[in-house]
């Protein structure tokens, strides 16, 4: 038997990770089957009844997948063509893609070294006269400032959005995240905190009015079926994954525990050796465990994908370097941002994963790094 096939540790395991509930995701699966109604219905009013309650918002309306989120989230804002978003240089593409898609520009911010997130002193520099909102990403599953977020919005007149993708389950000061801004977007997908069996979507707001725009944008701008108020999107969530997200919602809070667990056994086992690993964080629920090694990265992934460990690198490139935003956003300079994407790398992490190979996961990393 090879070392590679010894340790075959990925990413995620998402058969690890339901194997306590999987029954009853098989059962709730057949039933959702067996109903005949796939499209919105009973299951997705309930789960988004039952979401709404745990994350303590007025209201949740599900969507399609967490870039759908974020684009009806700005149209509700009212962001639109010559508005000037804020937003961080170190996220998936989707953030800044959403404030393109409504026709706004990202003013892209440099993020702290410790958190990944945006940097508030940063934030307040970076305002122009054209700056309408805020869209501030809690990366990794770490609640960013919100406090001194919120601060710089209220001084500037700003609408505060909160992309949570990472952080479904996160608190910042006792309260859930998605709560602090006008509305607050999610996603489903697979490897989130609450993942799903394909793609979906949620946006939260304690705003009727927001609340009312999205549920009409979700379901091509109509409020009342065949009557159209504006053109919207075919942005709705199947039945057969709100059924499924229903049941692991029950779970959330044991699933982040479990994250945390394994967060704590790497901060053990890396305590004293040159890799920089995040701080043990009350609110931090570790959608990615991302690390920063002094240098060699590329090659110490490389290694540890021959003995058989998963890794990935969140993120290769900052926004401001994307081809995609050349002559957009290409402008600005975000020195911390560029730094830590030379020098991060995400390590496997989540619910189910043991001792064992968080041991052989962290021992292998320090031995590859001499």
């Amino acid at each position: 038997m090879t070392q590679n096939s010894i340790n075959n540790i990925p990413m995620v395991d998402v058969q690890a990770w339901h194997r306590p509930i999987q029954e009853r995701l098989e059962k709730k699966a057949l039933e959702i089957l067996r109903s005949g109604r796939f499209i919105m219905g009973e299951e997705v009013e309930a789960f988004e009844q039952e979401v709404a309650h745990y994350l303590g918002a007025k209201y949740a309306i599900s969507c399609a997948n967490g870039t759908d989120a974020l684009v009806l989230t700005l149209h509700a804002a009212g962001i639109g063509p010559g508005d000037e978003v804020l937003t961080t240089g170190f996220t998936f593409f989707a953030t800044a893609e959403a404030i393109m898609q409504v026709g706004a520009t990202p003013v892209l911010v440099d993020i702290d070294s410790e958190t990944f997130n945006i940097d508030p002193l940063e934030l307040e520099r970076s305002i122009t006269s054209r700056c309408k909102a805020v869209l501030v990403v809690h990366l990794f599953g770490l609640p960013a400032a919100l406090s001194e977020i919120q601060a710089v919005c209220d001084r500037h007149g700003l609408i505060l959005l909160e992309d949570c993708a990472q952080s479904f389950g996160a608190s910042y000061h006792s309260r859930k995240t998605g709560n602090f801004g006008l509305l607050g977007t999610f996603s489903f997908f697979p490897s989130k905190n609450l993942g799903g069996f394909g793609d979906g979507g949620l946006i939260i707001t304690s705003d009727l009015k927001a609340a009312e725009t999205v549920r009409m944008l979700r379901n091509h701008g109509s409020a009342c079926q065949y009557y159209h108020e504006c053109a919207g999107y075919n942005s709705r969530l199947d039945a057969l994954q709100a059924g499924l997200l229903r049941v692991k919602l029950k779970h959330i809070d044991e699933f982040n525990a479990q994250r945390r667990k394994v967060a704590q056994w790497y901060r053990e086992l890396l305590k004293g050796t040159e890799v920089i690993f995040p701080e043990d964080r009350e609110n931090h629920i570790y959608h990615q465990y991302t690390v920063v090694l002094p240098s060699g990265r590329d090659m110490v992934k490389k290694r540890l994908a021959s003995k058989g460990i998963a890794s990935a690198i969140y993120y290769p490139l900052p926004l401001n370097k994307q081809r995609a935003l050349v002559g957009v956003a290409s402008e600005y300079e975000l020195p911390v941002c560029e730094q830590l994407s030379e020098h991060c790398l995400s390590l496997p992490i989540f619910p189910g994963m043991t001792n064992s190979q968080v041991e052989t996961v962290a021992s292998t990393l320090i031995k590859e790094m001499c």
